[in-house]
């Protein structure tokens, strides 16, 4: 039987079909099991499992980010070998938005109500560096992923001390994302100039001060 073709159209379906499936539906199944498995979880007082899911809310929020980036980059990309790599990233980060809701459930917490803005936001930003070219595009997802590396590493010590399953969660999703980050400037990536990543880090924290909070 002859494979049929994806149009444009079937993408776009394809594509908002996706979406939907990260910001308004359960993140589907994790490839790996979480870090958090058979970690003795120590009692949280209230205080700290308020501040430990305002912690992981943000490295949800975080993930679905990267779903979309992935997404609007591989959508976007000129060379097949860049599309294939946007894709298998994405399909690694699918782990980490599991086990971010799964912890964010153990909380008795939710993800961010600002999460199809950060989707939408996100999406039509790795959209357009691809649309520019794909060495600017892996430059940006190599940017992107040292960000990410580096709010992993103060939420490790920002987490509540007692909070193991939580900490084995983020110390395992900081050594993905550094390996993301090396696999994209191996790749050919840009290295971003420091003001530009200044600049990246200041409209991050504007979605990770808002994430914690709601």
């Amino acid at each position: 039987m002859l494979q049929r073709h994806l149009t444009a159209l079937d993408n776009l379906i394809a594509g908002f079909d996706h979406a939907l499936r990260i910001v308004a539906a359960r993140a589907p199944a994790a490839q790996r099991p979480s870090p958090a498995a058979g970690v003795d979880q120590q009692p949280l007082s209230a205080v700290d499992r308020q501040h430990a899911a305002g912690l992981m809310r943000v490295n949800h929020s975080g993930e679905v980010c990267a779903q979309a980036l992935y997404q609007g980059q591989a959508a976007t990309a000129k060379l097949a070998n860049v599309r294939t790599q946007m894709e298998r990233a994405a399909s690694e980060e699918i782990d980490h938005l599991a086990w971010c809701e799964q912890r964010l459930k153990a909380l008795d917490s939710r993800p961010s109500l600002l999460n199809p803005l950060w989707y939408a936001a996100s999406f039509a930003l790795g959209a357009g560096a691809g649309l520019i070219s794909d060495k600017l595009s892996l430059g940006f997802v190599a940017a992107t992923e040292q960000q990410v590396s580096d709010h992993l590493q103060q939420h490790l010590a920002a987490l509540p001390e007692q909070d193991l399953a939580s900490r084995a969660v983020v110390a395992q999703m900081l050594s993905d994302e550094q390996q993301h980050a090396r696999d994209a400037l191996a790749a050919g990536g840009w290295q971003f100039p420091a003001p530009l990543r200044r600049a990246m880090s200041a409209v991050a924290a504007v979605m990770t001060t808002s994430s914690y909070r709601l």
